[in-house]
């Protein structure tokens, strides 16, 4: 049996122990923050395809430019970086202009910090239409040539009358107005 002096002396070490976990574990509870992605901040949070534009299937991109133009279809280059705020923003709009041409044109995503080949001037890869910035989208057509090449956040109206233009589709202004299906009208459709 302990006396009392060494009882009290084990009671003072666990009660400082307790403590002292308890304020840790307080602390790790007050600095962690919520969440740390952010539309607005040039902090890397992941593919920002997923995690902004709710579009996961756009990374990696199916194929590459060389396939694309040997199966004669366009190709929409999106040079890109997954810590850009600009390039967070932006990736809604190529979310969109996939749900429209998804189908009919290749949608070609390109990482700049993956670009490690020379630069060379085969038209078939991608890194020769890099030109320093992102976002930069380059719209290349069926037979190899540039439609639209354009730095910073592009408009959808812009890039999509490029896509007009390649697909020889009505103007905008006498056609039909494109509108982006909501997901309760998918699942509506599927359960007919």
């Amino acid at each position: 049996m302990l006396n009392p002096i060494q009882q009290f002396s084990w009671q003072k070490i666990l009660s400082t122990l307790l403590s002292f976990l308890l304020a840790i574990f307080l602390l790790m509870l007050i600095a962690t923050p919520t969440a740390l992605a952010s539309l607005n901040d040039d902090r890397f949070d992941g593919n920002i395809f997923a995690l902004y534009a709710g579009n996961g299937s756009l990374v990696p991109a199916r194929v590459t430019l060389k396939e694309s133009l040997k199966s004669s279809k366009p190709a929409l280059l999106v040079f890109f970086l997954d810590d850009s705020k600009d390039c967070k923003q932006f990736s809604t709009v190529v979310s969109q202009l996939q749900a429209f041409y998804g189908r009919a044109a290749s949608f070609i995503p390109v990482n700049v910090d993956a670009i490690v080949t020379p630069i060379t001037d085969d038209s078939t890869q991608s890194a020769p239409y890099y030109e320093g910035f992102v976002p930069q989208t380059v719209l290349i057509d069926q037979e190899g040539k540039v439609v639209l090449n354009a730095k910073g956040q592009v408009a959808f109206e812009k890039v999509d009358d490029a896509f007009r233009e390649v697909f020889d589709l009505l103007p905008r202004s006498e056609s039909v107005e494109l509108k982006r299906r909501i997901l309760n009208e998918v699942n509506i459709e599927l359960s007919n």
